[in-house]
């Protein structure tokens, strides 16, 4: 027989249990799907949080306090180790920046008239618009004389806006932010939260009144305390520089012998991490998925046996009028190849499926990976190949009058 001839014979057998070998295929099928699936939302998921990154502003360090071994031990009581007058001395002090903006937030209820919304209340200056990459739809941002003067003055981030005045104009207004009364002089333009703070729903005031009318509990003896300073770089080569002089200078400023009590991480430094994490996380769950598949190739060994003991006479019969094992092995090694590629190919257009459905339903802009696909579909085809070779094997090493005379 030739490979057509032993390709027709197959197909025919397996079509005549269609039932069989559809539910033999499952395992496949599942495991294809989930391989592809995980993959393409491992990738949505580092897509969306390299977005997220980079809407924290170009060239961007963060200082931030408390050593870095206290926060990796997730401490709740992190100190309070930097203050305005850092973010100050970095601006003046540290040649390859080009802004700093200092910030300092709390939970404060907000309202106007019967209305009130607790939203995170940021306290920040001027520089806070070109370090961080946002805009000011209407209005103006906050300036220098309304740091200098403690002035009550807001601006609003865009849902908030909407919540509190629908669709009514919002400058010049007043509004109540923790109990003080404050004007409204800008609007930000909607940019979408990232790593957890969401400036569109927010109020941001001088960093100066909120440290001298809205902040409760302790305060720095040593000045305004903050919770991070954000630094602008030149550019991508001077960061390096750039943490490198702010980390002496904040040494020198407190006194610091031993351990740093901040400390800078970079754009690059965080996406490094996240790009960590969820590369492992996509192989893992990949791994997992792919379990699926070593099942789905178990499941065609045992029916492929099945169907060598249920087709004894009909091997029986054929080897005795001439076909060689070569004929037999090639045969049921076909069967069990076309099983496991018609499972790739539909736990395939199942799993691109899937990645398309969660592009609509998610924020991860999920991708269709074709090393996956490739990956996937050639893992499923080897599969076949190897979890068929055993029964082919007992197929084609049946000795014919055994075989006629066990039927």
């Amino acid at each position: 027989m030739n490979l057509q001839e032993s390709l027709t014979m197959a197909t025919k057998t397996l079509a005549a249990n269609r039932l069989r070998s559809t539910l033999t295929m499952l395992g496949i099928i599942i495991g294809n799907a989930s391989v592809i699936t995980m993959v393409g939302l491992g990738e949505g998921a580092q897509r969306y949080i390299n977005a997220q990154l980079e809407t924290l502003g170009p060239n961007v360090l963060f200082v931030v306090p408390g050593s870095r071994e206290t926060r990796q031990l997730g401490s709740l009581n992190i100190p309070r180790t930097l203050v305005l007058e850092d973010a100050v001395a970095i601006k003046q002090q540290v040649p390859s920046v080009t802004g700093v903006a200092a910030e300092s937030s709390d939970r404060q209820l907000v309202t106007l008239g019967n209305r009130n919304a607790n939203v995170n209340v940021v306290g920040t200056v001027p520089d806070f618009l070109t370090v961080r990459s946002f805009e000011v739809a209407k209005g103006r941002f906050i300036s220098d004389l309304d740091i200098s003067r403690n002035a009550q003055v807001v601006v609003l981030g865009d849902t908030l806006k909407n919540r509190l005045f629908d669709d009514e104009p919002a400058l010049g207004r007043s509004l109540r932010v923790g109990g003080v009364n404050f004007n409204v002089i800008g609007v930000l333009e909607k940019k979408g939260s990232n790593l957890g703070l969401d400036y569109d729903d927010a109020v941001l005031v001088p960093i100066t009144t909120q440290a001298n009318r809205l902040a409760r509990g302790e305060r720095s003896p040593y000045g305004i305390d903050v919770s991070f300073i954000t630094v602008s770089a030149r550019d991508r080569d001077s960061m390096a520089t750039a943490e490198f002089q702010i980390t002496n200078l904040l040494r020198l400023r407190h006194n610091i012998r031993d351990d740093d009590d901040f400390y800078i991480s970079s754009q690059d430094t965080l996406l490094t991490i996240a790009n960590t994490i969820t590369g492992a996380l996509t192989l893992m769950l990949a791994a997992i998925a792919g379990i699926s598949l070593l099942v789905g190739g178990i499941g065609i060994m045992n029916i492929m046996l099945v169907s060598v003991r249920e087709r004894t006479q009909e091997i029986g019969l054929r080897k005795a009028i001439g076909a060689s094992q070569g004929d037999i092995l090639g045969q049921f090694l076909i069967e069990a190849i076309i099983l496991s590629v018609a499972g790739g190919v539909i736990g395939t257009a199942l799993g691109v499926s899937g990645i398309v459905l969660i592009g609509v339903l998610t924020p991860f802009d999920a991708g269709i990976s074709v090393s996956a696909i490739a990956m996937a579909v050639s893992i499923s085809g080897g599969i076949g190949l190897f979890f068929g070779v055993f029964p082919a094997r007992q197929a084609a090493q049946l000795d014919p009058i055994v075989a006629l005379r066990t039927a």
